[in-house]
């Protein structure tokens, strides 16, 4: 069931994802959405990274797409209750329009990284040279989020793009995951349960930040018993080895980046790793993210 470059796409989603998934943490980014009359971050977690305000990040996340309505952004985003989305997104809409809390966006998120790793952090250049080679041979087919931020071009400054490149890659790999459970014939609570057993949590611990009620996961229980997959709220063989096939679904989207990079693959990890590490050191992002859960096979 595996990959040949199955570990090494997964090994390149947990060094990016730090460095590109720290926009939904960042206070920067929350203060540009707060000028934009969202409310501020609701809280911290114990390692005193602050979480985001859900309209914010519904709609700063999916203005990348454009002002699409929030029907929209719950099919890309996919794992959330559209129940949360769509409100939050209508909420962001009456509030500023897509072009302009996407440029926030790209602030706040570019203003992190300077805080932390300093304007032009050695290696900076070289490493957005890689990432902009591992996009270059990516397709748009069925992966809205990544064609959105593609629509969007480089900042034009030299973090900037460096992290647009790196969300860019991040977000791929999240559409191909789409792809991959709902080709397996999934939905989101589904395989939000089979996801939370594949890295070792408790179930509908995780889950929870989608917003799903306790009747909803209570029938996606039921289902995934029904097809064989779960047993008493376990794995059974054939649920451990779908969710495993799902992650090796999504690495063989991904394995284009890694040939592409070919020799180089491991000196943009090198030049990433301690970014990653930076920015969690500072609160910039979790201490473990979705990438750290994931087994490397």
């Amino acid at each position: 069931m595996t990959t040949t470059l199955g570990p090494q796409t997964r090994q390149l989603a947990m060094a990016l994802e730090p460095v590109a998934g720290q926009v939904y943490f960042s206070p920067e980014c929350h203060g540009e959405y707060e000028k934009l009359g969202f409310s501020p971050s609701p809280g911290a977690l114990g390692n005193g990274v602050h979480l985001p305000d859900g309209p914010a990040y519904f709609t700063s996340r999916g203005s990348v797409m454009g002002q699409v309505p929030g029907q929209v952004v719950a099919a890309a985003f996919a794992v959330f209750n559209p129940d949360a989305v769509v409100p939050s997104v209508a909420l962001g809409w009456s509030r500023c329009d897509a072009a302009t809390i996407c440029a926030a966006r790209t602030r706040g998120a570019t203003a992190q990284l300077v805080r932390i790793l300093g304007a032009e952090p050695a290696g900076l250049a070289r490493a957005t040279e890689l990432l902009g080679e591992a996009v270059a041979p990516l397709r748009p087919e069925g992966r809205p989020l990544f064609a959105g931020l593609l629509s969007l071009g480089l900042p034009g400054d030299p973090m900037g793009d460096m992290w647009r490149l790196a969300d860019v890659l991040r977000e791929y790999r999240g559409d191909a995951h789409t792809a991959a459970w709902v080709a397996a014939g999934l939905d989101a609570t589904e395989v939000g349960l089979l996801t939370e057993l594949y890295w070792g949590l408790p179930l509908r611990t995780y889950l929870r930040t989608r917003a799903w009620s306790d009747a909803q996961l209570d029938e996606a229980e039921v289902r995934l018993a029904d097809r064989g997959l779960l047993a008493e709220g376990r794995f059974t063989q054939a649920g451990r080895e779908c969710r495993e096939a799902i992650e090796v679904a999504t690495d063989r989207q991904c394995e284009v980046m890694v040939r592409t990079l070919g020799p180089a693959f491991d000196e943009l990890i090198d030049l990433l790793v301690p970014w990653a590490d930076a920015i969690r050191q500072a609160a910039g992002y979790p201490s473990q993210g979705p990438h750290d859960l994931a087994p490397i096979r």
